[in-house]
């Protein structure tokens, strides 16, 4: 179906990603934006304009994932440097086009295994020649040794033999670190701050990265103008984050009172990413994936802790958003809806909390505000078209042949299927 004339898309139950409860209507698009919503009866389409008859499925806007990983391949973090990167990137675009197929129209990366991985797809993503969603691009993991990613013994030099993360120690190496990712054309840092019970010779109680490193690469970021965002297991870690402005903090489950506070008091700057997938699956996951039942009892106190903490963070009006660590063998490529079920059946928030948090609130963590997330005039034109409600079945937008329609600045990705209802 051609929609260079605009389209018109009638008879959809439109779930616009404020909050607002759904309503019947139609909503036409120009170009790449959403030009008019009108409720109930359905308006002329303009000249030249397709028409789309959603025959009562539900519209919504394209979700968002707020902690992606591309580059990821499904294994272990450790294996991941064995990929010559002719292979990996291959592999980082397909799982580019396997994420918007699942209804993904935007993603905020919370790291690249490999320095230009991210970089290359956003180019070539914005450059129409591969499909996949917006992108904001990053680099490795920023580490200090012994922190989460280090995973070389004493003979594999990190110069030599690269972790999935890039090792730097004292603020010079941070800050050269930082300089190259930025002329390399990142959107985005990631920094490590705290361990973790994975690969980290820290548990995730501890906070190896130090202050001074940290202001380091905050002093590169705000020179080049780039975001930062940080793993921060650890109350101190939260903290520390907070104290040198980072605005994107993965995990904080085990922040206490202070951190909470510290996290209220900044709310309306910072964003909370749980990414709770593999603390989930890995609690059920006793026998696989060499997981024995020891290590899962751990990560399933690991879980309660964080229920009962991101429970906190939703009383204090703290903005927390699904997705996250989708890209290891417990969290495959092409599940990331599952994150969606997550905050419903297991952190208690309302489907209509959850899709507001994977749109609106995702727009906004793309620093776009109003321009995704939303289905209102002036909107980039990102939208979805799902057969059932997702209000009544969260666990609905994980099959990937409920999406009848998968538009990406005003272009389909997927087209409806003609005759279908």
């Amino acid at each position: 179906m051609d929609t260079t004339g605009g389209c018109l898309i009638t008879n959809a139950r439109i779930l616009d990603g404020t909050g607002k409860a759904p309503f019947s209507g139609a909503v036409r698009v120009e170009v790449n934006r959403i030009t008019e919503i009108t409720p109930g009866a359905t308006p002329p389409p303009a000249r030249g304009a397709s028409v789309i008859d959603a025959a009562g499925a539900t519209l919504m806007p394209g979700l968002v994932e707020s902690h992606a990983h591309l580059g990821f391949a499904d294994m272990p973090s450790q294996e991941l440097t064995r990929l010559p990167p002719e292979e990996h990137m291959l592999l980082t675009v397909r799982n580019a086009k396997l994420m918007l197929d699942c209804g993904y129209t935007s993603a905020f990366s919370a790291a690249a295994p490999k320095p230009r991985l991210d970089v290359v797809l956003k180019r070539e993503i914005e450059a129409g020649r591969v499909p996949g969603p917006r992108l904001l691009a990053n680099g490795p993991e920023i580490t200090v040794t012994g922190g989460l990613g280090d995973t070389n013994m004493l003979h594999l030099p990190h110069h030599e033999t690269p972790t999935f993360c890039w090792v730097a120690d004292g603020p010079d190496d941070i800050r050269r670190v930082c300089r190259l990712l930025a002329r390399e054309g990142v959107d985005l840092l990631k920094l490590n701050l705290s361990g973790d019970a994975g690969t980290s010779s820290y548990p995730s109680d501890q906070t190896p990265m130090s202050d001074g490193e940290v202001a380091a690469a905050i002093e590169v970021a705000q020179a080049a103008r780039l975001r930062v965002a940080a793993h921060c297991r650890s109350a101190e870690s939260v903290l520390m984050a907070l104290r040198h402005g980072v605005e994107v903090i993965y995990h904080a489950n085990w922040a206490d009172e202070r951190a909470l506070d510290a996290l209220e008091a900044a709310r309306d700057r910072i964003f909370v990413g749980p990414a709770l997938g593999i603390t989930y699956n890995l609690s059920q996951a006793a026998g696989q994936w060499g997981v024995t039942a020891e290590r899962a009892a751990g990560f399933e106190r690991e879980l309660a802790v964080s229920v009962d903490v991101i429970g906190r963070m939703r009383k204090r009006g703290i903005r927390v958003l699904p997705g996250g660590d989708y890209g290891f063998p417990y969290t495959p490529h092409g599940t990331y809806a599952r994150d969606l079920w997550i905050f419903v059946k297991i952190l208690g928030y309302s489907p209509m909390e959850t899709i507001v948090a994977a749109t609106r609130l995702g727009g906004e963590i793309m620093g776009r505000p109003g321009e995704l997330g939303v289905i209102q005039p002036g909107a980039l034109a990102d939208l979805l078209l799902v057969d059932g409600d997702p209000l009544a079945d969260i666990a609905l937008l994980q099959d990937r042949d409920a999406l009848r329609m998968i538009m990406k600045d005003g272009a389909l990705h997927r087209a409806p299927e003609k005759g279908r209802s």
